[in-house]
């Protein structure tokens, strides 16, 4: 299971999402995700890694994404992000249940909260825009466009987020999450994962395969 330190970085006043995302730079390294679980039925692997850090009360996370194929039809709050060309983040503060954060190629999010694939409980949409995502690839649907295709994402999530765990603060937090690349009605559907996640089937789902992670104070 991996395992990842998430570092504080310090602001005194109100950033940009600009200015974030170039703190964010400053002061974090990449993280890949690169396990293909499923590779015989899904081989296709898009390059991608990811820097994350937060403020104490802010997740900052920003993706770097290259693949071949680019789909961005979802434009509602917690729609069928899924389908298109898309990021996510998990995350469990309690053990038990946990947080999908999925974000299409243009910034559509998607946020729910459980502890499995059923029953999920949406992040009401009110509690969702709070989030500030700001893509390359601007913020417009598109088709398909097949080629050779760079973007980047980058998020700042703040703790109302977490709309069902008490967090007053995120300094020394520990928790588990995996972070995820799919695109399953591109024209190379995959599945790409930080953490491996032993199931026969693409299932992101599963937080028993989730790794570690710490929020340092």
């Amino acid at each position: 299971m991996k395992n990842l330190i998430i570092k504080k970085i310090d602001t005194t006043t109100p950033l940009s999402i600009k200015e974030a995302a170039l703190l964010l730079e400053k002061n974090t390294d990449t993280e890949a995700i690169d396990i293909l679980n499923w590779e015989k039925a899904f081989p296709y692997k898009p390059e991608l890694k990811f820097r994350i850090a937060h403020t104490g009360n802010e997740i900052w996370l920003k993706f770097y994404v290259q693949e071949k194929n680019i789909l961005a039809q979802e434009t509602e709050i917690n729609g069928d992000v899924y389908k298109d060309s898309t990021v996510e983040f998990f995350i469990s503060i309690d053990g038990k249940n946990y947080y999908n954060f999925e974000f299409n190629c243009i910034g559509t999010p998607h946020v729910g909260y459980g502890p499995g694939r059923n029953n999920r409980t949406p992040i009401l949409p009110e509690t969702v825009s709070q989030i500030d995502v700001e893509s390359s690839l601007g913020n417009e649907p598109f088709e398909e466009k097949s080629g050779d295709f760079s973007w980047e994402m980058m998020i700042c999530i703040p703790t109302q987020c977490l709309a069902f765990d008490k967090i007053q603060s995120l300094n020394g937090l520990e928790a588990t999450a995996n972070f995820y690349k799919c695109g399953d009605e591109t024209s190379d559907p995959h599945f790409v994962t930080w953490n491996a996640i032993d199931t026969e089937n693409p299932d992101y789902h599963r937080p028993e395969f989730f790794g570690s992670v710490k929020f340092s104070d």
